[in-house]
Formats: structure tokens, sequence, C-alpha cells
């Protein structure tokens, strides 16, 4: 729901950019090039990005808005020219791109072509899944092996462990809350998806060149960090324990869910308004065609192998590489069982249609990091903040997390997050200690805090999906769900505090 709507929210956008303008014209030039930044106008187009996501809840709109505010700060008017194609037309992100919508989004629209994913669940799920205890297991395991992220692990997932979760008596707010919390948290600390490709994107920073020096040190990096993912690993430890009912405490409003879908057979509860995934659970197979789980496992084996091995090899992550040869190998894996190429290619086709608002987000949130690094946001930052960190830099790490936890609960995006936070934090964290753990750490605060966001927000895509794709009431799953990731988030916070405080102490 939009906090600020119509006529008013125009009205604060004409006076916001208004007051921009005007500040920027009474700046010295030879001043913002003796400091390398715009001073307190150095923050106007991340802020401003985060409050018109906080009132709009369009971070589309938001991201384009903090670009326009960018050209106004630096007099650059025409932000095609200068920030759009700049950033739109590098190497780096036509990889980004063709990675996403090309290879990923085109590889999920065949396997619902050729319900590939669908047979490999339920192949398992007759031979293996039994009670209540080993629907939510492999609903677990589902979440780990459609490790994509956001949308594509919950649909995926949701869609193919329903049946037999309903089958067991297994509520829809634990279902939903298995989905959602082996989605992002799942892609990333397991890296064989586009994630690193993306964050690798938002950190190839000019300030940080001499720790980061190109795309591949990035990638390093983020694999670097993975250990450090604390709220990562304890989202994806908590749903499993929760799975096998081993979890020693669950929160009242998900204990009621448990015990209401075990002794009345009742999945949702007796208000609840459960979201209808009948269209995200139809499989558009062509008539004559026979899913098969090779289908499924023809395009996994080469991702990951070529994924993988090379890594191990040679230290390279070929995640290009990797994709397109995924998506090859499911096209033909599907011709060569009988299915018409002019099928396969219209599975592709609604596959990248599928994933085309995601790749405007990430073109847009690519353009951004390039705003805050022109208007010197980094810079500003670290000018006025290093005083502080440096007298207690433990409190870095954790205040980090804290900072993407709302901002992303607030917007719903953990992308939308990287895109704001990291070119500022970063720097920052690098500012305060050079110490490549204490970055590293840094930089595992903030993969961790905004996923915080993406999986518990009723505004995120993922938490929607994950209530639709498992027929469960929205907020419902929210309040089910919230007191765990509340509860992981907690210890994450102190490990990073005692980490730093280690580093740095």
């Amino acid at each position: 729901m939009q906090i600020i709507s119509g006529k008013y929210a125009w009205l604060w956008l004409i006076a916001l950019c208004a007051a921009v303008l005007g500040f920027a014209s009474t700046l010295d030039p030879a001043l913002v090039a003796e400091k390398g930044h715009y001073g307190m106008l150095a923050l106007v187009p991340a802020l401003a990005t985060l409050v018109i996501c906080f009132a709009t809840r369009n971070v589309i709109f938001a991201l384009f808005m903090g670009v326009v505010l960018g050209g106004m700060v630096t007099g650059q008017f025409n932000i095609v020219q200068s920030f759009l194609i700049p950033s739109l037309g590098t190497t780096r992100f036509a990889e980004i791109l063709l990675v996403y919508l090309w290879a990923l989004g085109g590889l999920i629209g065949v396997w619902n072509r050729n319900g590939g994913a669908y047979a490999f669940a339920q192949h398992i799920s007759e031979k293996h899944v039994k009670s209540r205890r080993s629907a939510l297991f492999f609903t677990w395991i589902m979440g780990v092996i459609f490790h994509q992220g956001g949308t594509i692990s919950t649909v995926l997932t949701g869609t193919t462990v329903r049946p037999v979760a309903d089958r067991e008596k297994v509520a829809h707010e634990e279902l939903a809350y298995v989905v959602d919390s082996t989605a992002s948290p799942v892609a990333t600390i397991i890296p064989f998806n586009v994630w690193p490709v993306y964050v690798a994107g938002l950190i190839v920073l000019p300030s940080m060149s001499h720790f980061i020096a190109d795309r591949d040190a990035a990638i390093t990096l983020f694999l670097k960090a993975i250990p450090f993912n604390f709220y990562g690993w304890l989202a994806v430890t908590f749903t499993l324990l929760y799975a096998l009912d081993k979890l020693p405490w669950v929160g009242k409003t998900m204990r009621a869910a448990r015990t209401r879908a075990q002794e009345t057979g009742e999945l949702d509860s007796p208000d609840a308004k459960p979201m209808m995934s009948r269209e995200l659970a139809d499989r558009n197979v062509p008539e004559g065609y026979t899913p098969s789980v090779i289908d499924f496992f023809v395009p996994i084996v080469i991702l990951l192998g070529v994924s993988i091995i090379p890594y191990f090899v040679s230290g390279r992550l070929m995640v290009f590489e990797a994709f397109g040869l995924a998506l090859v190998g499911s096209m033909m894996s599907s011709i060569i069982r009988g299915m018409k190429v002019s099928d396969v290619f219209e599975g592709l086709i609604d596959g990248i249609k599928g994933v085309t608002v995601g790749a405007i987000i990430l073109g847009l949130a690519v353009t951004l990091a390039k705003v805050s690094e022109t208007v010197g946001a980094s810079a500003f930052v670290i000018e006025y903040s290093t005083a502080f960190f440096n007298a207690a830099p433990y409190v870095l790490p954790g205040i980090l997390m804290i900072i993407c936890m709302l901002v992303s609960f607030s917007v719903g995006s953990s992308w939308g997050t990287y895109a704001v936070v990291f070119p500022i934090a970063l720097p920052l964290a690098y500012a305060i200690s050079p110490d490549p753990t204490f970055v590293t750490l840094c930089f595992g605060a903030i993969m961790g805090g905004a996923v915080f966001g993406d999986q518990c927000s009723p505004i995120s895509d993922t938490t929607i999906l994950s209530s639709l794709a498992c027929g469960s009431d929205l907020m419902d799953h929210v309040f089910t769900q919230l007191p765990l990731a509340l509860s992981a988030a907690a210890i994450a916070i102190t490990l990073y505090t005692a980490g730093a405080l280690f580093l740095t102490g």
C-alpha cells in the first residue's frame, strides 16, 4: 500500500527536485573537485531512492528518480548520455543481462514447457515423502536445489511440493516459511547462480580499484564472504531444523499453525484469505510430450559441472558459460525427446518475458551505483563518519546489517538495497580498516541484512510468491516466519560484533 499517492506525491517530488537544483546551484565547482564529493547533496540520490521506495513501494520508479536527482546534483541533466548509456553500454552489464535475462529466464521458461522440474519433484516425492517431516525436508531440499533465489526458487519449489505437503497435512504457513527461507538466503551461500555477477557489477568501483580490481576480483570477494554471511547460514539452518522438528523454539504463531494442521487438518487459519496459486501451478507442456527427470537433470548437471569443475581446477567461476550451456542443453534435450522446435522457443521467449522487470531493476541499480560514485557519496560518508567508526570500528558490521534489514524490509528488495548500500558502505569499511577480513565481514553483513528484508517483508516479491505458490494467507505467512527470522538476525548481529571486536580490538 502506498504511503504517498496521487497529486501529493508529485508535489513532494517537484519540491524535492526544486530544492536539489537550488542547493546544487550554490556549490563551488573548485571545492567539489578538491573534496571529491558534492557535500550533503552527495547522499541525495541514494537517500531519495530509499524514501521514494518507502513512500510508493515502487522500486523501479525510485531507482529512476535516484538517477534523475543525480543528474540534477551534478548538472548533467541528460541522464541518458551521462549515466544510462555509460552504465548499460558496458561489457560488464551486457554479461549480467545475458545471464539474467536470456540464460536464466530462458531456462525457467523451457523448464515450464517441458515439465522437467515438476517431473523430478514428483518422482522423488512418490518414493521418499511418507510423512509430515519428510514433506518439509523434501521442501527444504527442493529449495536448495532450485538455488537461483528470489521468484524463481519460490515458484519452482512451492508449486512442485505443495501437493505432497497438503497430502501430509503440512500447514500452509509452515510450507511458505520453508519455501521463502530457502530462496534468497540459499542463493547467497550457494554461488552457482546470478547473484555473484550482479553484486560484482555494483562493487567494481573506481574508489575501490586498489582492493577490487575487476569483475573476477569482485566475484572472488563474494565467494570469500560466503562463510561470513551469518544470516544466510542461520536462516537456512533454522529452516532445516524446523523441517526435521529439531528447532527448540518456533514462536507462538508458528506453533499454533502447526498444531492446528496436525490436530484439525485445517491447512489455513479460520479467517485466512489464501492467495490463489493455480496460475503458477499450471505447466504449459505441449500435447503429446511426456515430461521426464532427464529434462531437469541435463541443464542442472551442465550448470553445476561447468561452474564447479573449472573453479576447482583453475580458480575461475564460469558463471556466464555455465548458464548459457545449461540453456542450450535444456533446449536440445527437449528437442531430442520429441518437442517441436517452435514449442521450445516459445518456452524460451516466455521465460525471458517473465524476468524482464527484474532486468529493468538490475539496469537501473547498476546506473544508480554509477551515480553514487559520480556525486562522491562514499567519499562524503567516509569523511564525516570515519572519526566515529575509528573510535569503535567493531560496531560497523552490525550497524550495516541493521541498516540493510530496515531498508530491505521497507522496500521489499535485496537487490535494490545492494544497489544503494554497497557503493557507499564498502568504501567506508575499507577506510575504517583495510584488513581484508574486516571488509569481507562487512560485505557478509550487507548481504545477510538485505536478504532478511527480502525474505520477510510483506511487499517483497519472494514473500508474496511464497504465499501464492503455497496457498497461504500473506500476512499469516509474514507473522509466522518473522519471529524465526528475527532470531536468526539477532544471532548474526551478535556474531558480527564479536568478530569485528576480535579483528579490531
